[in-house]
């Protein structure tokens, strides 16, 4: 095939596309663009295992790094792109290189949010953990004794004072909503984690927010929080969420919407152009929806790429999440958008929980607290439509095989 298609962005969407373009027979020109200097690499191990010195950074690489050679992909790492021309079909490159493509796809991932200048977030000490840069550069700093401030209560937040605490910092975790986990999780869920981090000793604020940072010779030292309080600090991790990458595709005429607005094959708005990943919005369920998670990634880019080769069908997630943190696994299967009813059903091991989301008699997600089987009957009937009886759940004594009819 003379086709040539160029793919920027090379995290887990990017590689996925690039590996699902040759599974589904492509043999002409891909070319794989990372602004990072390394192969791709798995990114949710990096506030987990691989910060806590738990996981090398070869078995992070999704493939060897001559994996991408045998595959005849050109993998350029550490090269930016500055500008995309639909209407000729080419790249400009940092350093005016121009690079010419038939069709191209964007997976540009989404860009973490900082702390404002203006309140310190430019200090020295002060990270955000989103890449491999960043794991780096906050390990050195997890020392029994040091004092570490994680700003925003997400599951970033949560995982990194977990790490933290696990080194034998003394953490502090401030939340500005009134409970952690706000945007992603029931109160029950919530909860649940809050009690956990407490108990492992985590001095955690809900309805706290960050006045401002300081520091001595740029590097910081204290936090000022609106609770009044003042603490010495050694080190400020901030998980406030993060803001999908459309620079490149604004500028290029593409629509946005919440992202780059794709269709249901992921398609853009600009013939020839394709988007996947977290940088990505798509229809679901009568309106547009964007997922920051490994299976979107994954499952949309490989959507994508068999869209390119004229293969397509339309994209359905089948959401899938987890964390980890101390020596708990929380899975989620669905989406919990319109929950009305919680139901708590107690796990068959020690400390297991699930919470099973409804809306009405539907069932939309479970959340899963060291409950492996849980989540693995919750995911088969969210993945199919199906739903279960809210008291059967509830009730111990039921077979959780049972509920899938």
């Amino acid at each position: 095939m003379d086709t040539s298609i160029v793919i920027i962005g090379a995290g887990q969407a990017g590689a996925s596309l690039a590996l699902a373009l040759r599974a589904e027979g492509f043999d002409g020109p891909v070319t794989l663009i990372g602004q990072e200097p390394v192969p791709p690499y798995q990114r949710p191990p990096l506030s987990k295992a691989y910060l806590m010195g738990e996981m090398s950074l070869d078995r992070l690489y999704l493939k060897p790094v001559e994996a991408w050679a045998d595959l005849n992909v050109a993998l350029r790492t550490g090269t930016r792109v500055i500008g995309i021309d639909p209407g000729a079909r080419k790249l400009a490159l940092k350093g005016g290189e121009t690079l010419a493509y038939d069709k191209l796809a964007l997976t540009l991932g989404a860009a973490p949010l900082r702390l404002p200048a203006t309140i310190g977030g430019d200090l020295d000490g002060v990270f955000t953990m989103r890449d491999l840069a960043d794991a780096d550069a906050i390990a050195p700093h997890l020392k029994p004794g040091a004092r570490a401030l994680v700003v925003g209560g997400g599951y970033i937040g949560l995982e990194a004072a977990a790490v933290a605490r696990k080194s034998g910092m003394d953490v502090t975790l401030i939340e500005a909503a009134d409970r952690i986990l706000g945007r992603v999780a029931c109160p029950q869920t919530a909860r649940w984690f809050a009690a956990r981090h407490r108990a492992e000793g985590v001095d955690l604020r809900e309805a706290t927010s960050l006045v401002r940072l300081t520091g001595t010779d740029g590097t910081v030292t204290t936090a000022e929080l609106s609770d009044g309080t003042t603490l010495d600090v050694d080190l400020v991790i901030v998980g406030i969420g993060v803001r999908p990458e459309t620079a490149l595709a604004e500028g290029a005429g593409l629509v946005l919407d919440n992202g780059i607005a794709v269709n249901a094959r992921a398609r853009t708005t600009e013939p020839g152009i394709w988007a996947a990943g977290d940088c990505a919005s798509f229809p679901y369920r009568g309106g547009r929806i964007r997922l920051e998670s490994v299976q979107n990634a994954i499952d949309q880019a490989e959507a994508a790429a068999r869209d390119m080769l004229d293969q397509g069908a339309d994209y359905i997630p089948k959401p899938w999440f987890w964390s980890d943190q101390y020596d708990v696994k929380l899975q989620i299967a669905g989406l919990n958008t319109g929950y009305d009813r919680i139901v708590a059903r107690p796990g068959a091991r020690d400390g297991a929980l699930s919470h099973w989301y409804f809306a009405g008699d539907l069932l939309l997600a479970v959340d899963a607290m060291n409950d492996p089987r849980a989540y693995m009957i919750g995911k088969r009937l969210v993945d199919a439509g199906q739903t279960a009886d809210p008291a059967a759940v509830a009730d111990p004594a039921t077979d959780l095989k049972s509920l899938l009819g």
